[in-house]
């Protein structure tokens, strides 16, 4: 009998574990070495105040372990940490070299594909990050490397025929369209010092492909309208100041009663990539609402401020509000994957996205 009582006890508490999110069996969201970062969850506890080291090591951890036990960039994790940390000074200094040299390494491997090649799959994107970051790093050092031009000139060969870069659909929100991966591509020609007035004729026409694909192509939903934004802010005249002003007005529109953002009310379930995500999207949305993401909200208010909206706009003091009072006690914000209950490592943009925000809004020096 104490052994039913005991066996009925361990099952209940597992079962409380697995639907909490805290199964001890869970395996850790990123690993290598010494780096052991546990599984990002929705009951992770919230922090009592604001703070940027744990923040800053999560990220910094996070994309060396994924970099040097996965070898490959992707959108989620070190191609955003290249495509934002050298923005942030020198709070990620210990990382953002051999970051790049591991880019470099990438980008030459990825010359070595044959041209057909490394126009089909995730390449053209991931090659598009691979500019990115490094265009980012040059950026900071307002001086064009010869390694970041020949990645650039690198990226322009991967571009499909209509002007865009081609990318997988099935893993929103990064990798979902080629319209994702032509807004990334195109940031990194306007941030690269310099590039574009070094082009040769050729390389000239496909620019002006991409540029007038983005221009003439409709957005596929709201999440879209604020990339074409962001990519806006750093390539001026890609957009009028109807469509900006009309941008702007659709990101305010969309923020929630708590002052922040959600990811899953910037696009109808079926419009998410190739829509193999509908019901289960459905099926979180009609379980749990919308809830405000790190992701959304970081993301929200950098795009605001790189479009100009000021610090102290109401929308973008609610959205800083909330930011502070949501982060998790490993220094993550929660978002919820579009992609089912694995990693969770939307949650890494989820952190960098708020982390850039706070940055525009004077908040770092401060905490």
């Amino acid at each position: 009998m104490k052994l039913l009582i005991s066996f009925r006890s361990n099952l209940l508490l597992f079962t409380v574990l697995i639907l909490t999110g805290n199964c001890f069996a869970q395996k850790p969201q990123y690993e290598t070495g010494e780096i052991k970062i546990a599984a990002a969850t929705a009951g992770e506890p919230i922090r009592k105040t604001l703070s940027i080291s744990a923040a800053r090591d999560y990220l910094a951890n996070g994309s060396q372990a994924w970099t040097e036990e996965r070898k490959c960039v992707s959108c989620h994790t070190n191609g955003t940490f290249m495509q934002l940390a050298p923005s942030f000074g020198t709070l990620f200094n210990n990382q953002i070299e051999s970051h790049r040299n591991f880019f470099l390494s990438e980008a030459a491997y990825l010359k070595k594909t044959a041209t057909p090649s490394i126009k089909e799959g995730l390449q053209p994107t991931q090659l598009a990050y691979i500019a990115n970051g490094l265009a980012t790093y040059d950026a900071t050092k307002n001086k064009l490397t010869v390694e970041t031009k020949e990645t650039l000139d690198l990226m322009l060969t991967a571009q499909s025929e209509d002007g865009s870069y081609n990318n997988l659909d099935c893993w929103p929100p990064f990798e979902s369209s080629s319209y994702h991966g032509a807004n990334i591509a195109a940031m990194a020609l306007a941030i690269a010092p310099d590039y574009l007035e070094q082009v040769t004729k050729e390389q000239q026409k496909q620019i002006d492909a991409l540029k007038r694909y983005l221009q003439t192509t409709k957005p596929p939903h709201d999440y879209a309208r604020m990339l074409l934004l962001w990519t806006a802010s750093k390539w001026k005249g890609l957009i009028n100041e109807q469509v900006k002003q009309d941008t702007i007005n659709m990101i305010i529109a969309h923020q929630q009663d708590d002052g922040g953002w959600s990811m899953r009310t910037f696009a109808a379930p079926e419009k998410w990539g190739s829509g193999v995500r509908k019901e289960l999207i459905s099926s979180e949305v009609q379980q749990e609402g919308t809830p405000s993401d790190g992701h959304q909200t970081g993301l929200a208010i950098m795009v605001l401020r790189e479009s100009g909206t000021p610090m102290d706009h109401p929308a973008v003091q609610r959205g800083i509000k909330w930011i502070k009072a949501n982060q998790r006690e490993s220094g993550r914000w929660w978002t919820r994957s579009l992609n089912g209950d694995g990693q969770q490592y939307i949650t890494y943009s989820g952190t960098f996205y708020p982390l850039r925000a706070l940055q525009l809004c004077d908040e770092l020096d401060s905490n």
